[in-house]
């Protein structure tokens, strides 16, 4: 019974983080596509088979499919979920069909549908931590350095007890949990500190430390560190409405500025790529959560959905990304990019998004222990 009600904790939470997050992904597209004139024959959360579905009054197809690892939109005019052009079918059309098709709209209110589902997905976030800063409070711990641990880059840089931490690398620092973050990415890197000591302002030069330390999931995680404490103790600061926004847009920000940081450093071989993780661990991890506090699982579908949403602007076909690119192109040749250029660039999308998917699963089996055992089975 045990192993059953967990199960059914990380499959509930699960679905509901990654539900939430395609449905508002998808609802960019299909808003802005109504704004755009643009009939919309489906609206899918997840692939496959349809487990249920029915029909709005603007002849729109609400469904849940049985794959529940995405979503789509599907438009009039469309031969498949990935907006690529019913040629023959659009031909057919007489005007009035064809002016409510995706394909029949400028290159701006195309590239406008497109960008709208990784923009909701970042307005999404902001409004969730906005509201969670609003009335849980925003974690705050001073920038006060409590401790200097011993054989440590702090240490050697010169940091002393008593130091207020202003700024890094010139920008400003107003929480210990700002700190944390800007240095975990940071392992080799040179940051230049700027402290508040005996009433006068100095710079520190120092190099995080790679440290592997748990998770607090089960497994492991290699992050930089510089080895000081914080003066006091972690409290939760509730906001103002416009403070908690401005405080959502900063947190939205951040995990953007995280993610490209880690991607680039993982792109010219600083990172291995370990830390990238798949569908299974975040099912882990939202069922972990979900245990611990709904708060902590409504801050990670936040920090998700700025993954996600950030993820599909890369330039990769079959991504909104690919497409923006594309539209690009359109706009400066004055005519579309030839049916079969694309072809093959959604079939080598295809190929790069299989790829990333398997090795994301792959870190996960690994991560989760899945493999080790697997091995020691024949060991």
């Amino acid at each position: 019974m045990g192993f059953v009600s967990d199960f059914a904790i990380y499959a509930v939470s699960f679905l509901v983080v990654l539900t939430g997050i395609v449905f508002v992904h998808e609802w960019g597209h299909y808003i802005v596509a109504r704004l755009c004139g643009v009939r919309v024959e489906v609206f899918s959360i997840g692939f496959g088979r349809e487990l249920y579905g029915w029909d709005d009054r603007h002849g729109t197809r609400w469904k849940i499919s049985a794959i529940p690892l995405g979503g789509y939109v599907k438009f009039f005019g469309d031969a498949s979920a990935a907006s690529t052009p019913d040629r023959e079918g659009l031909g057919r059309l007489g005007e009035a069909d064809r002016s409510v098709t995706f394909h029949d709209k400028t290159v701006g209110q195309r590239a406008a549908i497109v960008a709208a589902g990784p923009v909701a997905n970042f307005i999404f976030a902001i409004l969730v931590f906005a509201l969670l800063f609003a009335f849980n409070g925003q974690p705050y711990t001073a920038p006060v350095v409590g401790e200097v641990l011993e054989d440590t880059p702090a240490a050697a840089a010169g940091f002393r007890a008593g130091d207020r931490i202003v700024a890094i690398d010139g920008r400003r620092i107003e929480r210990f949990e700002e700190i944390r973050s800007s240095v975990a990415l940071a392992t080799g890197n040179s940051l230049a500190f700027t402290v508040e000591r005996d009433g006068a302002s100095q710079v520190l030069e120092v190099v995080p430390r790679r440290v592997e330390m748990d998770d607090g999931f089960g497994g492991k995680a290699r992050i930089g560190q510089i080895g000081i404490r914080s003066a006091s103790r972690l409290e939760f600061r509730e906001l103002g409405p416009f403070e908690a926004v401005m405080a959502g847009v900063r947190e939205t920000g951040a995990v953007i500025g995280g993610t490209l940081t880690y991607l680039g450093r993982f792109v010219v071989g600083r990172e291995s790529g370990q830390d990238l993780g798949g569908p299974l661990r975040i099912a882990k991890m939202s069922g972990d959560i979900a245990q611990i506090s709904l708060v902590a699982l409504i801050s990670l579908t936040a920090t998700l959905s700025v993954s996600i949403g950030l993820i599909n602007l890369f330039p990769i076909p079959l991504f909104d990304g690919g497409h923006l690119v594309f539209y690009g192109i359109e706009a400066l040749r004055g005519r579309p990019v030839g049916p079969r250029a694309q072809d093959y660039s959604f079939r080598f999308g295809l190929a790069v998004v299989l790829g990333i998917f398997l090795f994301a699963t792959w870190n996960d089996l690994v991560h989760l222990r899945v493999i080790s055992f697997v091995t020691s089975l024949f060991s």
